[in-house]
């Protein structure tokens, strides 16, 4: 080495593939990886001592020099705010967990052709607090989202990411909710609070055993809990009546809050299943 650069003879020695030191050849190969000049002479070098190098270089070259230096074509993304917000893989589940107020609408308005019990339970009612969970479920969910690993590792992943998804399934799946509930006559303030804290809950055991498992857990609890005794018995379930808005009130604060104490457990992977 000559003031920090090969010799001219340790080039053409490496040049022509003769054995050296192992640590001459070390020295060459990390010194030649930071230094333009002493790359030009070697490939002097090659040129001199070592012509078949060369020529499989050029022909190489050759081969590649097309593919290297075509420009991509310019590929304009659709939606590309929506893209940052919410799963693109996703988005056709979320869309199908809209029919879902829309059948339960349907079914109540046929059962409302019926000769049947005038206090029976609506279907929009039982089913309005999982809806919001459905869609928050397939917005979150690896196996909805090809790119999981780059979005988990994200910088903004985290908290802000649960909360941007979480919000565009509010904002797809509240309004046909509505509708559905004017159709049928059910006042949103019998569904609207249960739905938040329903979907609050499941944000909350998300961020320690997954989103998508807290969100099975928390249907099947809701189903068991307040849709099959309901429709078992035929009445109107008692956690959904006008009396319990302030339960429902109290239990969405304190979700929220149990939710706010949990945000940094969004920053591990175990939350993205």
């Amino acid at each position: 080495m000559t003031a920090g650069h090969p010799s001219q003879a340790l080039l053409d020695r490496y040049a022509t593939e003769v054995d050296l030191p192992p640590d001459d050849l070390w020295a060459v190969e990390v010194h030649l990886d930071g230094c333009a000049a002493c790359r030009a002479r070697l490939a002097d070098a090659a040129v001199d001592h070592a012509p078949s190098v060369g020529e499989l270089v050029d022909q190489v070259w050759a081969e590649v020099a097309p593919v290297v230096r075509a420009e991509p074509p310019v590929r304009r993304r659709r939606w590309p705010v929506l893209s940052r917000w919410a799963a693109p893989a996703s988005l056709p589940w979320l869309l199908t967990s809209v029919l879902v107020p829309f059948v339960a609408m349907a079914m109540d308005l046929i059962a409302a052709t019926l000769p049947v019990d005038p206090g029976r339970p609506s279907v929009l009612l039982l089913v309005a607090p999982l809806v919001p969970v459905l869609g928050v479920a397939t917005s979150w969910s690896r196996r909805l989202d090809p790119a999981h690993e780059l979005v988990g590792s994200a910088p903004r992943a985290g908290l802000g990411m649960v909360l941007r998804r979480t919000l565009v399934v509010l904002l797809v799946v509240l309004p046909p909710l509505a509708v559905a509930g004017v159709v049928v006559g059910t006042a949103p303030a019998l569904w609207l609070l249960p739905s938040l804290v329903v979907v609050t809950g499941t944000l909350t055991l998300g961020a320690y055993v997954g989103v998508g498992p807290a969100a099975v857990l928390a249907t099947v609890g809701w189903v068991a809990a307040v849709v099959a005794p309901s429709l078992v018995w035929d009445g109107f379930p008692a956690v959904l009546g006008p009396d319990t808005t302030p339960v429902w009130a109290v239990c969405a604060v304190l979700a929220t809050i149990a939710f706010v104490l949990s945000r940094h457990a969004f920053r591990h992977p175990v939350s993205y299943r």
